[in-house]
C-alpha cells in the first residue's frame, strides 16, 4: 500500500464545504428537481422534445430550459405538461419533497455491540444506521474504545471502504503491509477488504470514529 501526504497547497485546492452550496444553485434546487421529473416522464414515454412543443404549445428552447433547470415554469405551464404527459402535477415535486432518513445518537447511547474480531477490552459503540436508501450503500458509524494493552487485533477484514478519524490517546494501526502512527485528530481512509487493525497500543486509552461503507448486497 502506497500512503499519500496532501500538501497544504493540495488540500487547500482540493478542500470543499460539503454544506456550502452557490446561491444560484440554492435558489434553482426546485427548478432542477422539476427538470429532471419532467425529462424523467417525457423519456418514460418516449417522446422527444419536438413531439412535446407540439403537443404543449410551448417552444422546443422553453422545454429545454425547464429540463435544465434554467427557469421557473409557472403552474399554468407545468398544468400544460402534466395534461400532455398524462401525469400528475405533483409529480413533478417528487425528487423535491422525498424524504431523507437521518439518525441522532445521544452521548453515551451507542448501541454497544461485538464485531468479529471482537477482543477484550475493545468497546464498539454502534452510533446510527442507515441503509441504502436507494443509493445501493449502506453506512454504519462507530465509536471504538481501547483500553487492553494486551489485547491487539490488526487482521480484521470485511467489505467495502472504512474511515478512521482518531479522537484520544495513540495506536499504531496495520494496514495490509503497512503500519500507520495514529494520533488525535489523525484519519485514515482505506480498502478495508485487506487485514486491518491495531497493531500497537501506543497511548491509553484509545478512541476513534470507524466509518464503515459497503454495497447492500454484501
Amino acid at each position: 500500500m502506497t500512503i499519500q501526504k496532501i500538501t497544504t497547497s493540495e488540500a487547500a485546492r482540493l478542500t470543499q464545504d460539503p454544506h456550502r452550496c452557490p446561491r444560484e444553485e440554492r435558489e434553482n434546487v426546485l427548478e432542477i428537481a422539476i427538470g429532471r421529473e419532467l425529462r424523467s416522464h417525457r423519456r418514460k414515454q418516449e417522446i422527444t422534445v419536438a413531439e412535446l412543443a407540439a403537443k404543449t404549445g410551448l417552444s422546443i428552447g422553453m422545454l429545454s430550459k425547464i429540463e435544465n433547470g434554467n427557469t421557473s415554469p409557472s403552474l399554468t405551464t407545468l398544468q400544460t405538461l402534466a395534461n400532455a404527459l398524462r401525469v400528475p402535477i405533483t409529480g413533478f415535486f417528487r425528487r423535491f419533497e422525498e424524504t431523507r432518513e437521518f439518525v441522532h445518537t445521544k452521548s453515551g447511547e451507542g448501541v454497544e455491540l461485538e464485531r468479529a474480531g471482537t477482543r477484550a477490552g475493545h468497546q464498539y459503540n454502534l452510533l446510527g444506521h442507515i441503509g441504502s436508501n436507494g443509493s445501493g450503500v449502506i453506512v454504519e458509524p462507530y465509536l471504538i474504545t481501547l483500553s487492553d494493552m494486551s489485547d491487539v487485533f490488526p487482521t480484521f477484514q470485511h467489505g467495502g471502504i472504512e474511515t478512521i478519524y482518531m479522537l484520544e490517546g495513540a495506536v499504531d494501526y496495520r494496514h495490509g503491509e503497512s503500519v500507520v502512527s495514529l494520533l488525535p485528530g489523525d484519519t485514515l481512509f482505506f480498502d478495508a477488504d485487506a487485514p486491518h487493525g491495531p497493531e500497537r497500543l501506543v497511548t491509553l486509552p484509545c478512541k476513534y470514529l470507524s466509518i464503515i461503507c459497503y454495497p447492500q448486497n454484501t
